[in-house]
């Protein structure tokens, strides 16, 4: 007689299993190395002077060059994915992401999330689960926080919605609440030679429009490398075997891989944006796969002073990622539909020096 035993392996969260309320710790804690850094940049070429030098961050007033705000984001994100999204169809958006401390090489970064919401799609084959995750350091520090919305597929159809809640965000973080992660900068010490750009925060407008120029192909290899490097299992971005039986016949890049690259060419026009304080929302409109070039522009959206600081001010921007549509004359919106080209449209804040 064969007695069957619970699996040991995990299949991850349905729709179905996820409850109002419901706190999830994540596993692996992650020690962030200079060769996470180092494998990061090879990805996605940044160039900001105070996350690659640590000579030119020292001397606007960090202890060393930080980890990229980013990179930071993606590896919190990646801890929650097993047990939030490993069984998504797509990761749909973002809102109130805050920074909000420094982290550092050496740093050990882990997450814990909490269901905010469930809404049950009118196919009743998935639903949204809306999240808020929290990232700490090793100290127990919070070093930021974010809601994030995600589909989910359900185990079985004809299974009853587990709730429903759509919960109400803000539709941007308050200048009040910006530049927690970033020390007092010396401005007279900010060489913007070094930094690669003449431009600082008072050089810019609300309403002024800029075409990053370049573009970036995406290659089947590297999306995946990226989302291995912070530990993101989801299965829409490595099975070939389950996706090419799915709609799309072929795996689908993980959004924040978009996100980093549309940061590392807006450095062309942006190169003192040296902190990304916060993400006042954020909506993957299309997919994206390999062998598509990413091309991106932005619009500011708002400036600010930050209260108590005159070393840096805020810009609000809309940065707008497209596939294989150069962005020379902003493509956007067709009425009220995305232009077919357009696959991000990312609301958030960076600091300048003043």
């Amino acid at each position: 007689m064969t007695r069957s035993t619970p699996s040991k392996t995990n299949a991850g969260h349905f729709f179905e299993d996820f409850r109002l309320g419901q706190k999830i710790r994540h596993a692996t804690p992650r020690t962030v190395t200079l060769g996470d850094v180092a494998l990061y940049n090879g990805l996605f070429g940044a160039r900001f002077a105070a996350q690659s030098s640590d000579e030119f961050a020292r001397a606007i007033g960090y202890p060393r060059s930080p980890i990229d705000d980013l990179l930071v984001f993606h590896i919190v994100f990646g801890k929650t994915v097993p047990d939030i999204s490993l069984n998504a169809v797509a990761n749909l958006g973002y809102a109130d992401c805050r920074f909000l401390a420094p982290v550092y090489p050496g740093d050990t970064l882990r997450a814990e999330s909490e269901v905010i919401g469930l809404k049950e799609n009118s196919n009743r084959k998935t639903g949204i689960v809306y999240v808020r995750s929290r990232g700490f350091n090793q100290h127990g520090a919070p070093v930021i926080d974010y809601a994030r919305w995600v589909m989910v597929r359900k185990r079985d159809e004809a299974a009853p919605a587990p709730g429903e809640k759509v919960p109400q965000l803000p539709k941007a973080v308050e200048p009040a609440a910006l530049g927690a992660a970033c020390p007092a900068i010396d401005v007279s010490a900010y060489d913007t030679v070094l930094a690669g750009s003449p431009h600082r925060f008072g050089d810019y407008k609300a309403g002024e429009k800029i075409d990053h120029a370049d573009g970036m192909t995406v290659e089947e290899a590297e999306h995946q490398i990226a989302t291995r490097l912070y530990q993101n299992t989801a299965k829409v971005h490595f099975n070939l075997f389950a996706q090419s039986k799915d709609r799309f016949g072929k795996r689908l890049i993980y959004g924040g891989h978009v996100i980093s690259l549309a940061r590392a060419l807006s450095f062309n026009g942006l190169g003192n944006a040296f902190h990304v304080a916060a993400i006042n929302g954020g909506r993957h409109v299309a997919p994206l796969f390999a062998g598509l070039t990413v091309f991106a522009w932005s619009e500011v959206l708002a400036t600010a002073e930050l209260p108590g600081r005159t070393d840096v001010g805020a810009l609000r921007l809309r940065t707008i990622a497209t596939k294989d549509r150069p962005c020379a004359d902003f493509p956007f919106k067709q009425g009220e539909d995305y232009d077919p080209a357009v696959i991000l449209d990312l609301d958030y804040w960076v600091l300048m020096p003043r």
